[in-house]
């Protein structure tokens, strides 16, 4: 008999199973998987240690959440300076100083103002209906074409008139020469790797991978008091209200016999012809000086069910879905649901670990 049983071992099983283990509680995690991690877990070739699931950068401004995760492994300085790389032309990310001066030659942050003003009324869009709209109403129609529409069309494999406008009005344009992408007080990789991080996490409690619990679940129905479920909350439920969709994505990772593939941890390409949205070098998040390298192309996907879900397509349809999803597992007794899959919702890794420790903070208060 267990107190809790925990369905997913990423960040947010990770880091409920340990606040309950510090308090006495004990805890079993399944995991799919063969792997504890979910999507932060690493896979380490000859000294790089490769972010098998897309890059990974941790950055908060949450000073408690910056301490939590320092007291399991110590950060580094990397500071992510992506570059996109829109038909052989480089420009710095997020929009900057250092992108409008490469983009149309100015050099004080008056003059890219005043160009990225004059595109805004040659538009003429007062109130954007779609992302089309709300990127150049933001940044004018050279950047939107150049580094935005094409790579927005990849990643979520529809047109950007067809896709909301929430999900760019959050759009970073800085006027100084700044490529540091995160505004974030603390940032950092974990010397070591994340599973350094969800090792120690888990430390001394339970764990059974390769198990899936939405096919084994009579095998574990009484095992424990409460289960926390961080999966799809749709496959919870056996899809009784219909499907919620993501989208995918497929990595491949290749070796190289150089030192320095493309100078920069994270490059990604904006025009529409490359059918991969980016390239990660890992050794640069951090700091190898191996005389080899490993290179991941990240390629969008149609998502299926059976495969693994990353982006939940956040439209109308979905989230009326969810919030009906949201309705029965309110009703679920002895049942936590938490993380971006059984949330629906695209977490940093910062806001799961603070929806984690709520979580947990409030079961043990209420007993």
């Amino acid at each position: 008999m267990y107190d809790y049983l925990l369905v997913g071992s990423g960040l947010f099983g990770a880091v409920f199973a340990h606040e309950m283990k510090k308090v006495g509680k004990k805890c079993l995690v399944l995991e799919r998987r063969d792997h504890v991690g979910g999507n932060v877990y690493c896979e380490e070739k000859e000294g790089i240690r490769i972010h098998k699931y897309g890059a990974h950068i941790f950055h908060t401004s949450n000073k408690k959440i910056w301490e939590y995760v320092n007291q399991f492994v110590e950060f580094n300085n990397y500071v992510n300076s992506p570059v996109a790389n829109y038909k052989g032309e480089l420009y710095n990310l997020p929009f900057n100083m250092n992108t409008f001066s490469k983009m149309w030659g100015v050099v004080t942050p008056k003059q890219a103002a005043e160009k990225i003003e004059q595109q805004r009324k040659e538009a003429g869009i007062t109130n954007p209906k779609n992302l089309e709209e709300q990127a150049i109403s933001l940044i004018g129609t050279d950047i939107y074409t150049k580094l935005i529409k094409g790579y927005t069309e990849k990643q979520w494999g529809r047109s950007c008139t067809e896709l909301p406008a929430f999900i760019i009005q959050r759009l970073p344009v800085r006027y100084t020469f700044d490529n540091n992408y995160f505004n974030d007080r603390y940032q950092g990789i974990p010397i070591g790797g994340y599973n350094v991080l969800i090792n120690a996490l888990l430390d001394g409690i339970e764990v059974r991978t390769c198990v899936d619990y939405n096919k084994e679940r009579k095998e574990y129905a009484g095992v424990s008091k409460t289960v926390v479920y961080t999966g799809p909350i749709d496959e919870y439920f056996n899809y009784q209200l219909g499907r919620l969709e993501y989208r995918g994505l497929r990595f491949e990772t290749e070796r190289l016999e150089e030192e320095n593939h493309q100078g920069v941890a994270v490059m990604n390409y904006t025009d529409q012809e490359t059918p991969y949205t980016r390239s990660i070098e890992h050794k640069h998040f951090e700091f190898g000086i191996q005389p080899f390298t490993y290179v991941t192309k990240e390629y969008p996907a149609d998502w299926k069910p059976g495969k693994e879900a990353y982006y939940p397509v956040n439209n109308e349809r979905n989230q009326e879905l969810y919030a009906q999803y949201a309705k029965l597992a309110a009703k679920e007794k002895n049942t936590i649901f938490g993380g971006r899959l059984a949330e629906y919702k695209y977490y940093d890794m910062d806001d799961v670990i603070a929806s984690a420790l709520e979580k947990a903070n409030a079961v043990l208060n209420h007993c």
